[in-house]
């Protein structure tokens, strides 16, 4: 008998339709495999299965028996826990504090024991070898990665029956995405039930069961993993044939210097980086994680002090901090890697969101025009094809592939002409991939110099004009032409050479 079955489940949110009529079925010891595009549904479900929303109509079995649960503490009692893609940690508390969030060991006092969580969380760490964790250290000194692990952590703590895992490995460098992938496996042969979400079909064929699809908030299929081909999959989720995910590589790169930086150095992570991007070029920046790519952006963007010097369009430049380098067509705009902590405002809406870095572009004489304002808004949501039911609905509501295209929009209406991207295509489905791919190439025939960065290694090798390979901190080579292979980055991203 399957674990779960759910038959017609249904959710509105007003006159946006999140789920309607979707089944799905699993079974005990399996790793299945949920997919489709973003707003396919995906979301809206978990949080069904979490606890965290109620479903409208409908069915849900677990062992048979009705499940409606009222919050997340009642999914819990019935042994289902969820790892989200958006993070619900608290940056003050520590690593333990967290793990064990309003489920803490007590005294007979009813006071915190925190010798017992501390034993605990580093029980739980052993059994599942996860990657190292202090137990003790806050939460905000974290990468994003580490933070991730830390949500995945917290999910074991309630020792699930049914482990929800959302896009889990898209925030993690590859060692510890393996790890992740070896663990789902360890927690089938337990016999528990993991539901994994991913865009990433190899990810899939490495762990996977079975595997059901989405569309439109529908099932439209089920397939036991190895009998279904990828392109089946992919057409499946988007509904189409998807031709090409990257798009052909025109040259458009002039000889225009757009941003130069000289030794550059930011704390102990980035030292002496020079390199030169060119109008009309999307640069690459790949290596290893963790070897410096973070801390270049983030000095560029003025998010981080830092060192060196730095020249937009042939003029030097200080950016002491992002404002600084929000100044316009000579400016520089960012895609951050944590779209929902860094990029969005969630509780506002997809209009303001877009709007409010650049009030001055509709107002006159100390007057908001909500007219012109209007008129940037729609420009947006049309050009990049923003899926929203108005622009009043909060971004907070949209699937992480349009909150990723709003915040391609509010870039784009800076006018900044020099855009730095990292890992933009982090956790958005195929479909939106290629938009995103499509739309960088666009831009740098438009004259847009672009410096990206992605943890997926393909898209650097495909999309890219040039990359540059990090590690420890600096340029260890800069790869162009047939030298652009995964093998190449790899090789210079470890051997102990550096470019000319």
């Amino acid at each position: 008998m399957d674990l779960v079955t759910v038959n017609g489940l249904s959710k509105r949110y007003g006159g946006i339709v999140a789920l309607s009529e979707a089944a799905f079925s699993a079974r005990v010891g399996e790793v299945h495999a949920l997919l489709g595009e973003n707003g396919a549904g995906k979301s809206t479900f978990i949080q069904i299965l979490s606890g965290a929303v109620q479903h409208d109509g409908g069915s849900i079995l677990i062992d048979g028996q009705d499940y409606r649960p009222a919050n997340p503490d009642a999914a819990r009692a019935r042994g289902i826990a969820a790892v989200f893609q958006e993070l619900s940690l608290i940056p003050d508390l520590s690593v333990e504090q967290n793990i064990w969030f309003r489920h803490e060991p007590r005294t007979l006092l009813g006071t915190v024991n925190r010798g017992e969580m501390h034993r605990r969380t580093l029980a739980l760490l052993e059994k599942y070898d996860f990657p190292a964790l202090r137990p003790e250290q806050e939460l905000r000194r974290l990468t994003l990665a580490e933070r991730q692990i830390v949500e995945i952590a917290k999910g074991l703590a309630k020792d699930p029956r049914i482990l929800i895992l959302d896009e889990a490995t898209s925030a993690l460098p590859a060692r510890e995405a393996e790890w992740l992938l070896k663990l789902t496996r360890q927690l089938a042969a337990e016999g528990r039930l993991v539901i994994f979400i991913s865009h990433r079909m190899a990810e899939v064929r490495a762990i996977a069961d079975r595997l059901t699809i989405f569309r439109n908030g529908s099932t439209v299929a089920a397939h036991e993993a190895n009998a279904v081909s990828d392109d089946e999959i992919v057409t499946q989720m988007i509904g189409r044939h998807l031709d090409r995910l990257y798009p052909e590589r025109v040259p458009t790169m002039t000889d225009r210097i757009a941003l130069k930086v000289a030794n550059l150095a930011s704390g102990s992570r980035l030292s002496g980086v020079d390199f030169s991007l060119r109008e009309g070029e999307v640069l690459g920046v790949g290596g290893l994680q963790g070897h410096g790519q973070r801390e270049l952006f983030q000095a560029l963007f003025g998010a981080t002090k830092a060192n060196g010097t730095i020249e937009l369009w042939g003029k030097p430049t200080a950016i002491g901090n992002p404002r600084q380098a929000l100044t316009g067509k000579d400016g520089i705009a960012l895609v951050p890697e944590d779209r929902r902590g860094q990029g969005l405002l969630l509780t506002k809406s997809v209009r303001e969101n877009l709007t409010l870095s650049v009030i001055k572009r509709f107002t006159e004489n100390g007057l908001l025009s909500r007219q012109k304002e209007a008129a940037l808004v729609k420009e947006m949501v049309d050009f990049l094809r923003i899926k929203a039911g108005t622009p009043e609905q909060l971004a907070g509501t949209l699937s992480g592939g349009n909150q990723q295209k709003v915040i391609f929009g509010k870039m784009l209406l800076t006018q900044a002409r020099v855009l730095l991207l990292y890992d933009p295509t982090r956790g958005v489905d195929v479909g939106t991939k290629g938009e995103i791919f499509q739309l960088m190439r666009d831009l740098a025939a438009k004259g847009y110099a672009i410096l990206f960065h992605s943890s997926d290694m393909p898209e650097l090798v495909h999309v890219a004009d040039r990359v540059l390979v990090m590690r420890n901190g600096r340029i260890a080579a800069a790869l162009e032409g047939d030298h652009i292979s995964e093998e190449g980055i790899l090789r210079a991203a470890m051997l102990e050479t550096r470019a000319a």
